[in-house]
């Protein structure tokens, strides 16, 4: 067909795979929408989260290869990856829960999380139950109402460091016949693998540790049934949290490098943890791998290392965490956690803004905290920052 100039130009030339050879990146395909040879052919794609791409809300070649290898790291059935680590979580609760339901939450949870279970009992009908997260009996007893649904937990709370007993608490809701959340962004796949312990749902912020490079937003759940999977994908579709395929493609450039990553983050932080606890204007560290600290035990037990997360009391209380924030100079004033730079936050202020004092004490969040993000510079450097920082 002899098409003209403007013709051409829109339909540029789609070059098919070289028989023989293959990238060895994943490729980008930054489109919207697939185009397809026959009516029949399109229909049969829009019937489920598997067959050939349609429309990116739906699926994408580039964020599927993202799914299939965060199933694989977690040793799950499939995913499904999101815009956001906040659209994850946001999407399986919405997805999993009704009107009249209940949810057993760990008490020191993520302030957005918080703030979605607050806002599902306020304007929904969900009752949120929160218990300590260290004692399976206390979770039986608050799961005996029969309209329980999900437990939810995090393998390491964000900022104090908490680690749940997850072997005892999923055991007793596969018992309970409930289903079970994890949040495993804080430690990855390479510090805990949930999904091997009896969790149903495993959630990321794919922002944090898995892209690794403070360049990314986006998130992901991780299902251990595929039934389960399938039940949560058309809800996803309809709330239109979808991951970008460039940022899907980030993600996975991330994850190359996440084991390595993850090897110095943990060196770094248990070296910064242990001399934090010998200053004197520090009244308190937060580490799970610390000796002393309340989850140490059982961190030991479900964890491979501590992470790259820890923070710590100052003396000064609010005003000496203010203080500090500000005078660092290696560590940067930001929020989000997880990239290769060390970042520093006040959490009173900023990711736990949404509890009142009470909600704050319970979540042991005091007035002077620091939340530490330990990234993988030089660790002399990061601490002879945090020194003059004290001052």
């Amino acid at each position: 067909m002899d098409l003209d100039l403007n013709t051409r130009a829109v339909h540029v030339s789609h070059e098919p795979p070289v028989p023989g050879s293959r990238p060895l990146s994943v490729p980008l395909v930054q489109s919207s929408a697939f185009a397809f040879d026959s009516a029949d052919e399109l229909a049969e794609a829009m019937a489920g989260p598997d067959g050939n791409y349609v429309y990116s809300r739906r699926g994408n070649p580039t964020v599927r290869a993202l799914e299939r290898t965060l199933a694989d790291l977690e040793g799950g059935a499939g995913a499904i990856a999101f815009a956001s680590g906040m659209g994850a979580i946001s999407g399986v609760l919405l997805a999993l829960l009704k009107p009249g339901d209940r949810v057993v939450a760990q008490r020191c949870l993520y302030g957005g999380t918080y703030a979605v279970l607050s806002d599902l009992a306020a304007r929904h009908g969900i009752t949120v139950t929160y218990v300590s997260g260290d004692d399976p009996a206390e979770f039986e007893a608050a799961a005996r109402h029969p309209a329980t649904r999900l437990l939810v937990l995090e393998t390491v709370a964000n900022p104090t460091g908490q680690v749940p007993d997850l072997p005892g608490l999923l055991a007793a809701a596969r018992r309970a016949g409930v289903t079970s959340v994890v949040d495993n962004s804080l430690a990855s796949p390479v510090l805990c693998r949930p999904i091997e312990l009896g969790a149903d749902v495993v959630v990321h912020s794919t922002t944090k540790y898995l892209s690794g490079h403070s360049d990314v937003l986006g998130g992901a759940a991780v299902f251990a049934d595929d039934e389960l999977r399938r039940a949560v994908w058309p809800r996803t579709v309809e709330l239109g949290a979808c991951a970008d395929p460039f940022a899907a493609w980030l993600t996975l450039r991330g994850i190359a490098t996440l084991p390595l990553r993850m090897r110095e983050h943990c060196l770094n932080a248990a070296v910064l943890a242990e001399r934090l606890t010998a200053r004197p204007d520090v009244t308190a560290v937060h580490y799970p791998m610390l000796p002393g600290h309340p989850s140490y035990g059982t961190a030991r037990k479900v964890l491979t290392g501590g992470g790259g997360l820890l923070s710590f009391e100052l003396a000064g209380g609010r005003e000496a965490g203010r203080a500090f924030i500000e005078r660092v100079r290696v560590a940067r004033l930001a929020l989000s956690l997880g990239g290769v730079e060390s970042l520093v936050t006040h959490p009173a202020s900023t990711s736990h803004r949404e509890l009142d004092a009470d909600a704050l004490a319970a979540a042991g969040i005091g007035p002077g905290l620091v939340r530490m993000s330990v990234g993988i510079e030089a660790v002399e450097d990061l601490w002879a920052d945090i020194e003059q920082a004290l001052g």
